[in-house]
């Protein structure tokens, strides 16, 4: 199957329908696109990977249900392998190993996505091209901010990829600012 984006996202918004979580998936397909050119991979593929990772999880919320049922609507689509095994590593309680390194980066970029758009919404200016490293670290250490997202996952993430948290963090931040006006921040 040729993986492309224009199906990915008719495949997202058919099944996704609130708009912050469709603003999740780009944002993630953005730092998984940019990941994968800075290491000289697919991009389109990575980016189709992170916009569909949670496509399933508003019809499907449940850790029984998300993300198993997302990977066999995927599968039956014809989807390549490698995509549904990194969209199984993308969340702990699957127990399926982030092996390659698609799928690290996905585990990688999953919560942090999430964590920096909240950083940015609170802001007075709402940019999240003016989100700093530091205040994202000092925000991660205050459980009451965005206390949906698991830290912990954002740390393993990090360690699993192999990157220091400084970096990282400015990567995304400076992938997701160059789609800011798509994101609204």
């Amino acid at each position: 199957m040729q993986v492309n984006r224009a199906d990915a996202y008719k495949i997202l918004t058919e099944y996704t329908k609130s708009d912050s979580l469709i603003k999740h998936a780009l944002s993630v397909e953005q730092a998984m696109k940019k990941y994968a050119e800075k290491f000289g991979e697919d991009a389109e593929k990575w980016g189709v990977t992170g916009l569909l990772h949670d496509f399933d999880y508003e019809k499907y919320p449940t850790l029984e249900e998300h993300p198993y049922k997302g990977v066999e609507i995927l599968r039956g689509m014809g989807y390549p392998e490698d995509i549904l095994e990194a969209i199984m590593g993308h969340g702990t309680s699957t127990g399926v190993a982030r092996v390659t390194p698609m799928a690290k980066t996905l585990f990688a970029v999953d919560e942090l996505c999430g964590f920096l758009l909240a950083c940015a919404y609170v802001r007075p200016d709402k940019s999240i091209a003016n989100v700093e490293v530091k205040s994202v670290k000092k925000k991660l250490k205050d459980k009451a901010f965005a206390r949906a997202v698991n830290r912990e996952d954002i740390t393993l993430g990090m360690e699993e990829m192999g990157v220091d948290a400084d970096e990282h963090i400015a990567f995304v931040i400076s992938a997701l600012a160059e789609i800011s006006d798509e994101l609204g921040v």
